[in-house]
């Protein structure tokens, strides 16, 4: 008696899992229904969203922007004397061993 009531509930629950299993199959259809349906966004609509999102953006003022400029621009002729100088350093060492 115990082994055909484990049989009756085995049968229920394989019908439970049956009927959850085509829940999700319907689901998932419809999921790809509604992606088809869907169009893709033309150029207008991405223009729009990005002058949005370009509106949203906290821009630096003038006065920052000349000081940063200035910093890296000081910056990049630092290096490029550094660079230029071990250049020169090196070509002289070669040519003393040359």
């Amino acid at each position: 008696m115990a082994k055909s009531n484990e049989i009756a509930q085995d049968k229920e629950l394989t019908k439970q899992q049956l009927k959850e299993q085509k829940k999700q199959e319907k689901l998932k259809n419809q999921k790809a229904k509604k992606d088809k349906k869907e169009k893709k966004p033309g150029v207008f609509k991405k223009l729009k969203e990005a002058w949005l999102e370009l509106k949203k953006v906290t821009w630096p003022t003038f006065a920052t922007v000349v000081k940063k400029t200035g910093v890296v621009i000081f910056v990049v002729i630092l290096f490029t004397i550094v660079l230029f100088g071990i250049d020169y350093l090196l070509g002289l060492l070669y040519k003393v061993f040359m």
